[in-house]
């Protein structure tokens, strides 16, 4: 197969993105499997590459993506030419805004498919507000720019994967937004990336209660009677193997996550809380359901160690590594289904089966 091109939105400028990219991207191995394609600016990338232990890092510009070339080193598209004031460890609306235009770029050639898939780098919600960002995260905007009627947040180790039903919300508004058509969406996109993006025939899928307990039989709460259950129950018939609602504290506890494929959980923090807890450092943020691949690191801007470079790169590493096998996992898939054997209709003649 040939080397995907893996488009690299470069994040908060004043943060440890740059500084992950440049300490991943500096290991030659990475150019065998792919070719990285860094959405930004010249500039600010020499700015940091003389912060960073990145001595073999190389780089060329290149017009655009069509014109990003397999030579064994980074392809940088200008998406700016300005000289832009870097704030290391700051909120700053320039940090937000030259970080939305490296995603805006991206997602550009996302969709128009000059690229195979989209990794980004961290942002910081504050900085993206104040540079012009009108969206909660990274997930809800390429949904977005995509066209996509739904995706699912999704975040993945080698231990553990799971999907929340209710992404970037207030936890008060968590119980009004979950519908019976939500869950099962949800439910439904975790099944398919699972067979389809990891490989995985038969998924078995954890699925979780929202309240303490799992309500307790409706006593502290009745969303998993008259929403989690039945809806598991509709899946079953549709062919979708799930199981629960588990109560949340108990299923991790016991470690009945390892039993499981995927675990989908009913809201942010009850997913993503035991996830760090279990893969910190090593976990990849990955959007399912979209027509295109995107994968993130499972941390933040950094702010605090910004420019000190104390940055530790084996997220974005094994999320540029994750967004390269979706990649193939998808075309693989694709092939495969793509003439499928035709039932004929057949009957016998003194015993010899006639076509």
């Amino acid at each position: 197969m040939a080397k995907p091109k893996i488009g690299i939105s470069i994040g908060d400028i004043n943060g440890i993105g740059l500084e992950v990219i440049l300490k991943t991207l500096n290991d030659s191995q990475i150019y065998k499997y792919c070719i990285p394609v860094i959405y930004g600016s010249s500039k600010v990338i020499s700015y940091h590459k003389n912060i960073v232990d990145s001595e073999n890092f190389q780089y060329q510009n290149a017009k655009d993506a069509a014109h990003a070339v397999d030579d064994g080193k980074a392809q940088v598209i200008n998406v700016w030419n300005d000289n832009v004031n870097i704030t290391l460890g700051k909120a700053t609306d320039t940090g937000g805004r030259f970080a939305f235009k490296s995603l805006e770029a991206a997602v550009i050639d996302l969709k128009n498919g000059s690229i195979d898939a989209l990794v980004t780098a961290p942002i910081n919600k504050q900085a993206m507000k104040m540079g012009g960002f009108n969206h909660p995260g990274h997930t809800e905007y390429i949904t977005a720019q995509l066209g996509s009627k739904n995706s699912l947040m999704m975040m993945v180790s080698d231990d553990l994967k799971v999907g929340v039903v209710t992404g970037h919300i207030p936890l008060k508004d968590v119980s009004s937004s979950l519908t019976r058509d939500l869950l099962f969406d949800k439910l439904q996109i975790l099944n398919e990336t699972l067979k389809i993006d990891f490989g995985v025939e038969r998924p078995l899928i954890a699925v979780l209660g929202l309240n303490p307990h799992a309500g307790d039989e409706g006593v502290l709460g009745d969303e998993e009677d008259k929403i989690i259950r039945p809806i598991i129950i509709e899946a079953k018939k549709k062919g979708i193997m799930a199981l629960g609602p588990f109560s949340a504290d108990g299923f991790f506890g016991a470690g009945q996550f390892k039993k499981f494929d995927a675990v989908l959980a009913m809201y942010h923090d009850q997913g993503l809380v035991p996830f760090k807890s279990i893969s910190f450092g090593g976990g990849i943020n990955y959007t399912a359901g979209l027509v295109a691949i995107r994968t993130s690191p499972d941390h933040g801007t950094g702010y605090e160690i910004a420019g000190a470079n104390q940055a530790d790169e084996s997220s974005f590493r094994k999320a540029l590594f994750l967004a390269i096998d979706i990649s193939r996992n998808r075309a693989s898939y694709t092939e495969m289904h793509a003439n499928p054997l035709v039932k004929r209709e057949r009957y016998f003649v003194d015993e010899v089966p006639v076509e």
